[in-house]
């Protein structure tokens, strides 16, 4: 397959022919537009055309990490602040860590992965707790546990 003009670095850079793109407002565009196909391919489907990108690893990245609560319940939730300035409330189910011990969740209703820079990952581990002496480990919101998987 032939490789594309635009790539996602694994730390979700946006590169258009090796220059580093960075308006925001074009990025939103594609953000807007991206999809992923069966195969996993990460695509831009616009004014029906189909661009498939290259992408490193994920093409959303977790940029920060905030601890919130419910206004209407007082429930605790974690809220992440992703690549596309977009915030979401995390699926603490879907934490999973991968090669590297680089820690991924699922954002969109599960559709995209997505991978936490090291400054949100550093922000997320404030809230990590072992099971036992050697884990495994859990992030405990609302007096639940949700253990963090591997991948």
């Amino acid at each position: 397959m032939d490789q594309s003009d635009i790539k996602i670095d694994k730390d979700g850079i946006w590169y258009y022919r090796g220059a580093h793109m960075f308006r925001k407002d074009i990025l939103c565009v594609f953000f807007q537009h991206l999809k992923i196909d069966e195969s996993g391919r990460y695509f831009v489907e616009l004014n029906e055309e189909i661009y498939y990108l290259d992408v490193e690893d994920t093409a959303f990245v977790v940029t920060a990490v905030y601890k919130t609560k419910e206004p209407s319940n007082g429930h605790e939730m974690i809220d992440v602040l992703l690549s596309d300035d977009c915030v979401e409330t995390l699926d603490l189910n879907s934490l999973s860590v991968g090669r590297d011990n680089v820690m991924y969740c699922r954002i969109r209703n599960g559709v995209f992965k997505a991978r936490f820079t090291r400054n949100s990952y550093y922000q997320l581990a404030e809230f990590i707790e072992p099971e036992g002496e050697t884990g495994p480990f859990f992030i405990r919101v609302n007096n639940e546990k949700f253990f963090i998987k591997n991948s």
